[in-house]
């Protein structure tokens, strides 16, 4: 369905957990081991077929980290199972994804984006607070075995802690078959709320002029490719130049509340009403209607907490 400013609103992003096996820089300040509330799989099922029914075809599952739950096969394989949802993927930090990949393949997932900053240990390492760069990397490897495709990666440059490292993961799309996408650094914490840290996209494209335009845009990103690349490049930039006219997502929290905008703490309970599928979709209908005409980054109104919103 549209929302009150003509947009269509087919993708739903499902936060299936707050927690977090690590503790990034740019997430805002928490307990990423604390277990908040968690929706079952079976309760997820429902909230996500009530959005079906209001015209959600694509689900991409978060966290926090989603991949520290058991279970997590089990939410892919039954969210797949709902009758109008044509494209299921899933955002991971990789830390776990060489143990679930073919897992997570079988139970329905078509794609994956792992979140990877640097390509440098210690660098990694500072960011965020573990030394698993390897057990990221190998689950990299393991998602391209086991057929889930297409596999991307996320990164946040940050100018003087990890910006350094962006002809590095570039050459992942060089020599890989991997998209390769810089997001710009949104105020989810001290970091984030310091706008001198943010290396913009095109800043990335005037230090690697090589990259061209490569197909039209998808979603939120622009693609950019080079001679003999085997991935992409893809700028996602929320802060210098705004995609919210555009905006086709909403957000289902990990403890059944709905938001209608990253960009607002405003989220709304449908949890009361899951035993009741006609008020149910009436009520995703009316939050649908909410959605505000853009974020609102940099004011009071701000959401924060990226472990909580799933990004």
């Amino acid at each position: 369905m549209k929302d009150s400013f003509g947009r269509e609103i087919t993708y739903l992003r499902v936060s299936v957990t707050q927690r977090c096996n690590l503790n990034c820089v740019y997430c805002g300040k928490s307990d990423c081991a604390k277990k908040e509330t968690e929706l079952s799989p079976e309760t997820t099922e429902k909230l996500v077929r009530a959005f079906a029914g209001c015209g959600i075809r694509k689900v991409r599952v978060t966290g926090g980290e989603p991949l520290v739950r058991s279970d997590i096969c089990e939410i892919v394989r039954r969210i797949r199972s709902i009758d109008g949802i044509e494209t299921l993927a899933l955002t991971t930090n990789g830390v776990y994804l060489a143990r679930y990949a073919r897992e997570l393949k079988s139970a329905g997932l078509d794609s994956v984006n792992i979140s990877l900053d640097s390509t440098d240990g210690s660098t990694y390492r500072h960011l965020t607070g573990a030394d698993v760069l390897k057990k990221v990397l190998e689950g990299i490897d393991e998602a391209e075995r086991a057929g889930i495709s297409p596999v991307k990666i996320n990164a946040v440059l940050m100018k003087g802690v990890n910006s350094d490292g962006a002809g590095e993961l570039i050459n992942l799309a060089r020599s890989r078959k991997i998209d390769v996408r810089f997001i710009e650094l949104m105020p989810f914490s001290d970091e984030g709320e310091n706008s001198s840290l943010i290396v913009t996209g095109d800043e990335i494209l005037r230090e690697f002029p090589f990259l061209k335009p490569a197909e039209a845009e998808e979603g939120t990103a622009k693609y950019y490719s080079a001679e003999g690349f085997k991935g992409r490049v893809g700028l996602i930039n929320p802060i210098t130049h705004k995609f919210c006219s555009s905006c086709n997502r909403i957000r289902l929290l990990s403890d059944g509340s709905v938001k209608p905008c990253l960009g607002y703490d405003t989220a709304y309970d449908i949890l009361q009403f899951i035993d009741d599928e006609s008020r149910l979709r009436e009520e995703v209908k009316n939050i649908i209607l909410k959605k505000p005409a853009g974020h609102s980054f940099g004011s009071s109104d701000a959401g924060h907490g990226l472990n909580r919103t799933g990004g």
